[in-house]
């Protein structure tokens, strides 16, 4: 697995799909399955859930995927082409494990698997342990790493019909929890592209009585990114407002766990925005969030207690457990992909008790903020300005090897404070900074000014690129300093070219 270039990043495991042949998949798979019945013994189960997203490389991986399954003799229950949360939830409750064959966001020309295990998403601890697994794999692959003729054939025969279940409950862990026609009255534009829950969005929405209308739906794969939103999609949604006048748009990425949301005007919300009003809509007091999140989540005073992790669901999931157990009742978490997590049952207001499910979910978000809206009768712009004005952007920098980004970060742990704040005073946007009040090294390296405005570089963990985070009380300026800490990395660490 290690020499394949298939590695663990955030969400499962991820590689280009020429790297992720049948031999390596039925690798993570096989190791996957061993590693739940050394870690659960006697009461690990020998059912096993697949599901997959809508690239074209998702059904031959979930075929290598239901081939090592069968090997070790699981019983094999395919869920159709689902959105993740739903095979996560189906995992939970019919504690099995399962697997989630999705690249997310990213280009069709990768792929990924995500794996969930009777307790939930996997933990990093876990990653280990499957990376280091050894397996016996069969002999039934060729020279290139793929199944031979003759197992090819047999591996298209296990996915055949699909098991309705998982769907329809997690669509009824909506139903059941919130008010029947809660949307009635509401004109929701749903954008489809190549998400795999987009007839989903659909059907639900109805049913809860808003008008619907079916936008950008797609039959090749479009790679909508939730945090790092394509300038086509800004357009599309500002046109597609104005045209059918509209109180909303919906849609997700992918694999339809990171939902995407704009107001009245065609106005994407960012994720980290969206997550502050969902947990204020269901009652949550305890909020765990990555450290890159916009900080009006404290700002706002809505929440006892609210605690800043690394970036990635497994360390915000292990943030909420800790919560827990130390006494916490109403704990749920985000992330600035707009994922929301719930790790206790939580009530929805004027509905029911909605149940847990610690894994990112997009359809809770989309509710929290409609609902949010129309019990106040205010517009989703409007809404918006409840909270403390603070506003984030981020970008990235795909030049920067590893080895750039180690001595960036090197340079920067050694340089005192006063160095620092010259380093980022070189312009008009860095020189309004006033003195650094402080360096934040949860995840990177996040430096807080004086002024509240706020710079946060962080390497990536598996790609060359280096990513920048920046927040302040206008969108302008938080794009200002956004450039300036791309900008102010390039200078310190310049490539030889210059």
């Amino acid at each position: 697995m290690s020499e394949s270039g298939v590695k663990f990043g955030t969400s499962g495991a991820r590689g280009l799909v020429t790297q992720m042949t049948d031999r390596v998949c039925v690798a993570y798979a096989m190791a996957f399955l061993q590693h739940l019945a050394g870690k659960h013994g006697t009461s690990a189960s020998k059912r096993a859930a697949i599901a997959g997203d809508l690239r074209p490389s998702t059904p031959r991986i979930s075929q290598a995927i239901a081939f090592a399954a069968q090997h070790l003799e699981y019983e094999v229950e395919f869920c159709g082409w689902i959105p993740s949360p739903a095979l996560a939830l189906r995992s939970l409750n019919e504690q099995i494990p399962g697997f989630m064959v999705t690249g997310s966001h990213i280009p069709d020309d990768r792929n990924g698997i995500k794996f969930s295990s009777q307790d939930g998403e996997i933990t990093k601890t876990d990653e280990e342990l499957i990376r280091s697994r050894h397996v016996e794999l069969p002999d039934v692959f060729d020279a290139h790493g793929m199944f031979r003729t003759e197992t090819s054939a047999l591996t298209q025969t296990l996915l055949s019909t699909a098991a309705p279940q998982a769907l329809l409950a997690y669509k009824k862990h909506f139903i059941k929890s919130f008010p029947p026609q809660c949307l009635e009255g509401l004109r929701l534009g749903v954008y489809g592209h190549s998400a795999v829950g987009r007839n989903l969005l659909v059907e639900l929405y109805e049913e809860f009585g808003a008008q619907v209308t079916r936008l950008g739906f797609s039959d090749s794969f479009i790679p909508v990114d939730t945090e790092a939103i394509r300038a086509e999609d800004v357009v599309l949604a500002q046109q597609w407002a104005q045209k059918h006048t509209l109180d909303a748009i919906v849609s997700t990425d992918g694999d339809s766990d990171r939902p995407l949301l704009s107001d009245e005007n065609g106005r994407w919300i960012r994720g980290d925005v969206a997550g502050i009003v969902t947990a204020r809509f269901l009652g949550a007091t305890s909020i765990a969030t990555p450290v890159s999140c916009n900080t009006a989540v404290e700002k706002c005073g809505c929440f006892k207690n609210v605690v800043r992790t690394r970036i990635g669901s497994p360390f915000v999931i292990a943030a909420m457990e800790k919560s827990v157990k130390t006494g916490a009742t109403r704990v749920a978490g985000y992330e600035a992909n707009g994922g929301f997590l719930t790790m206790t049952d939580l009530e929805v207001p004027g509905g029911n008790t909605l149940p847990a499910l610690p894994t990112r979910d997009a359809i809770i978000v989309h509710l929290s903020l409609l609902l949010s809206a129309k019990e106040k009768s205010l517009s989703l712009s409007q809404l918006l300005k409840e909270l403390p004005q603070r506003f984030t952007v981020s970008d990235r920098d795909q030049s920067f090897a590893q080895e750039r980004s180690a001595s960036l970060f090197s340079i920067l742990e050694d340089m005192n404070v006063s160095s620092v704040g010259v380093a980022f005073a070189g312009d008009e946007v860095g020189s309004a900074l006033g003195p650094l009040k402080g360096v934040d090294m949860t995840d990177g390296m996040r430096f807080i000014f004086s002024n509240d405005d706020i710079i946060h570089l962080r390497p990536s963990g598996n790609a060359p690129e280096l990513r920048c985070y920046a927040e302040s009380s206008s969108e302008a300026r938080a794009h200002g300093l956004m450039q300036l800490g791309l900008k102010v990395a390039r200078t310190l660490v310049p490539t030889e070219n210059g």
